[in-house]
């Protein structure tokens, strides 16, 4: 006996890594950043409809093993990722990850995702959202303080977005940065590697950080900061790991995703549970200011948040559809009379 067919609603479009590759190179990576950056302040500016939890964490001694979840009561959206450092020793990334979205009303997925790619290209928007809002008009200038794998995707939101068009280049492994100047080239922007951080920040108006170790380090001293910097830090994103030096944050206005979470997880975790920090989506919303003064320094403690991967997720499930890049998974069970799931055992007889 055959078993019957399944019906569409048993097949879930799947996005994976090459279809991912080939969206991104159909569209531009500049197009892709700016678009998700779009859905992302789409779902910020109606943050209160969320639910909102921080992440549910796994932690080993090695790295960390993470579910993001949240719905806006129509959606639902899931994460899963990872974070070890250890990993590019064994020729593995440090970040990989892959999602989930889905219909609130039947629970029915409606994508099933690579997000390893997606994850990168998301926090580079999130970041550049974040800077459109709070670094220091004109600025033209930024240095990126860890050049691994979120690098080149962070420069390319920072010149789509903001305008930047100059990258100073550091990281401890000149490797890397070779790489991530190989990789800028042709882009546009002008490329400085640099044998230091403090060489990296002369001139810069916007610093990024996105290192890799899981642990307490001071990437950036509070002497290279000057007055009317934007730091856009992401590299801090579990306990434990940060990369700012306190005087920084005691001297900055600090602005968060979900405070909640970035208090466990973000450069916050070095100061008072109670220091007073301002969430981005009132900002972006104008419930409350953003940079009051030119000379203020603004720190952005980006450790990653849910909504942010739904806003993902929705773009690439009608971005994918319309190129035709999904392919149908067969994940969902669907038998003839859906009491009887054990007739599908004996129908496949």
């Amino acid at each position: 006996m055959t078993a019957p067919a399944p019906s569409p609603l048993a097949f879930v479009p799947f996005v994976s890594v090459d279809a991912m590759l080939r969206l991104v190179r159909l569209l531009g990576v500049e197009t892709c950043l700016r678009e998700i950056a779009e859905a992302i302040e789409q779902d910020f500016r109606r943050w209160p409809v969320f639910d909102k939890t921080p992440r549910i964490a796994a932690h080993s001694a090695v790295g960390v093993i993470e579910l993001m979840p949240t719905s806006d009561g129509e959606l639902y959206a899931f994460k899963y990722v990872n974070g070890h450092p250890a990993n590019t020793r064994a020729g593995l990334q440090t970040v990989t990850a892959f999602g989930v979205l889905a219909r609130v009303d039947t629970g029915y997925p409606l994508l099933l995702a690579e997000m390893t790619l997606l994850t990168a290209l998301r926090t580079a928007a999130t970041s550049a959202v974040a800077a459109r809002a709070l670094a220091p008009a004109g600025a033209q200038v930024m240095a990126l303080i860890g050049n691994g794998a979120q690098a080149e995707f962070q420069a390319l939101a920072f010149r789509a977005l903001c305008g930047i068009d100059t990258v100073r280049l550091y990281d401890t492994d000149p490797a890397a940065t070779a790489k991530c100047a190989r990789n800028l080239a042709g882009t546009g922007l002008t490329v400085v590697p640099c044998a230091s951080a403090a060489a990296a920040v002369l001139g810069a108006q916007i610093i990024t950080t996105c290192t890799a170790d899981k642990r307490r380090a001071t990437v950036l001293h509070d002497n290279l900061v000057g007055a009317g910097v934007h730091i856009n830090a992401i590299g801090g994103d579990c306990p434990g790991k940060t990369e700012l030096a306190p005087a920084i944050l005691r001297r900055a206005a600090i602005f968060t995703e979900y405070t909640p979470q970035t208090r466990i997880e973000g450069e916050i975790q070095q100061l008072d549970p109670d220091h007073p920090v301002t969430e981005l989506w009132q900002v972006l919303t104008g419930a409350a200011p953003g940079r009051t003064s030119a000379a203020q320094v603004t720190v952005f403690d980006g450790v990653g948040f849910a909504v942010e991967d739904f806003a993902a997720l929705r773009w690439l499930h009608g971005r994918a559809a319309a190129a035709g890049l999904a392919q149908p998974l067969d994940l969902i069970a669907d038998p003839d009379d859906p009491r009887d799931l054990y007739g599908m055992i004996l129908r496949a007889g």
